[in-house]
């Protein structure tokens, strides 16, 4: 069954930019903005990092935690925040397990080469960790306007 709005966010662990543990669970009382994003220093997911970070006084503003997940490693994620000053967690799904418990883990295609690869997809989840909003093929430049715009009818 696809992971949709309606749902409990499944709960999950995992090590975030400063290697400190985390679970979703530990957010419960807050709107979460969690994020699933290819690879750390790219184009389009730097893009996207940037975005959340110059709105993210909005975001704050709002008692919202943005949570950036992908495969890459505590110390990639630790570089990438501080080359960009990201104010968010950064979390490091090694081995894309909690990519797959979302279903975000998928067939991709890139200059004509098919390979296996996080698809880029947004979930809104309430304090009750109940999945509000679902964003599935993300464009980068505009998302973090998108999410906000969620945000506010979440309210």
């Amino acid at each position: 069954m696809p992971i949709s709005a309606g749902l409990s966010a499944p709960d999950f662990e995992l090590f975030d930019d400063t290697n400190t543990l985390r679970k979703l669970s530990d957010f419960r009382g807050k709107n979460v903005i969690l994020y699933f994003y290819p690879k750390d220093d790219t184009p389009g997911c730097t893009k996207e990092a940037c975005n959340f970070r110059d709105d993210y006084s909005a975001y704050e503003k709002a008692g919202v935690v943005v949570l950036g997940v992908s495969p890459d490693s505590v110390e990639s994620h630790a570089k990438f925040k501080k080359k960009f000053q990201l104010p968010f967690l950064l979390l490091a799904d090694n081995g894309h397990a909690v990519c797959d418990l979302y279903q975000v883990w998928g067939p991709k295609k890139f200059m004509g080469k098919s390979y296996e690869g996080v698809l880029r997809t947004t979930f809104v989840i309430d304090g009750n960790g109940t999945i509000v909003k679902v964003f599935e093929k993300v464009r980068p430049a505009e998302h973090s306007a998108e999410v906000l715009a969620a945000l506010r009818s979440v309210e």
